[in-house]
């Protein structure tokens, strides 16, 4: 059975996408930390991070970087913040999070509340082609 991510980058469920190639799907998280905040998957499913091989790693290392860079440019933030958290969905995923100092990537924090029409307009903004 697909995960939700899976449904997502096949385009079963809509999302806010920032960046697709190939092999990876970028999409703002709907509980996001930061406007911005981003998740970067594979496309072929894996459940854990570190079971992909050596070249799906990679790849979507460089495929966030790109993601990473463009919302560097949209937010003028000092960093952004790659982690590699969650048990909730069985497939792997980096969040890439907007950041100006550490407290900006604390989970535990309360979530932004944005409108469907500030999420389109977020993903307009850090869109890779």
């Amino acid at each position: 059975m697909a995960t939700i991510f899976s449904k997502i980058a096949n385009g079963e469920i809509p999302s806010y996408k920032v960046a697709e190639d190939e092999h990876y799907y970028a999409f703002l998280d709907i509980n996001p930390l930061a406007e911005g905040h981003t998740l970067v998957i594979p496309k072929r499913e894996e459940d854990y991070f570190f079971d992909l091989t050596d070249e799906e790693l990679s790849g979507m290392i460089r495929f966030a970087k790109r993601v990473a860079e463009s919302q560097k440019r949209a937010f003028g933030c000092k960093k952004v913040a790659m982690v590699v958290l969650g048990l909730e969905v069985p497939h792997a995923h980096i969040h890439l999070i907007p950041m100006n100092s550490e407290a900006d990537v604390d989970f535990r924090k309360e979530k932004l509340q944005l409108t469907s029409e500030q999420f389109h307009a977020i993903a307009e903004k850090i869109r890779v082609e």
